[in-house]
């Protein structure tokens, strides 16, 4: 009786699986709507003081879009103060909507991937994930790996879709 081979953990595809990097931490909004007078109007002096006295132990560990669901025109810097009381608090930020922040934490994330580990071989992207991962991610982990993977696929190792082969390496 021959021996059994698993040929797919002895073979040189590297299998990246975002979920595996990718932060789970929770996202929540900061919205100043509350902060306006009226819903409408920044008024500087009271804005200054709500944001002194505002529970920011409500934000720690999380990570935070800044925006305005109000129909106001809010000055740049209200969003910018915001942010200073989110620093060192949030695990990040951004003023932006959900999905400006989901970018960010997908560049952040994708900042951190050594690249060299790629060059030269075959990459298979997981497909299957408990957790979410947005399409945005994905398209940059193609940007980021294309120019130095021998090949690019997408699903699991034993099951995958071609996605790009590169002629040298």
């Amino acid at each position: 009786m021959s021996e059994i081979v698993n040929r797919v953990a002895s073979s040189p595809i590297i299998s990246l699986d975002m979920e595996e990097f990718y932060p789970q931490e929770e996202r929540v909004i900061f919205d100043l709507k509350p902060f306006l007078f009226q819903e409408l109007i920044l008024k500087e002096k009271d804005f200054r003081e709500q944001l002194k006295t505002f529970n920011w132990a409500e934000y720690a560990d999380k990570w935070v879009a800044v925006t305005c669901t109000a129909d106001a025109i809010v000055p740049t810097w209200a969003f910018m103060l915001v942010c200073t009381y989110l620093e060192g608090v949030s695990k990040g930020y951004v003023i932006g909507d959900r999905s400006q922040l989901e970018q960010h934490i997908a560049e952040l994330s994708l900042a951190g991937l050594d690249l060299e580990k790629f060059h030269g071989r075959p990459v298979v992207i997981k497909g299957c994930s408990k957790v979410s991962i947005p399409l945005f991610a994905y398209g940059r982990l193609i940007s980021l790996l294309q120019g130095r993977a021998k090949s690019l696929m997408f699903g699991e190792p034993c099951s995958t879709v071609p996605l790009v082969k590169n002629k040298r390496g």
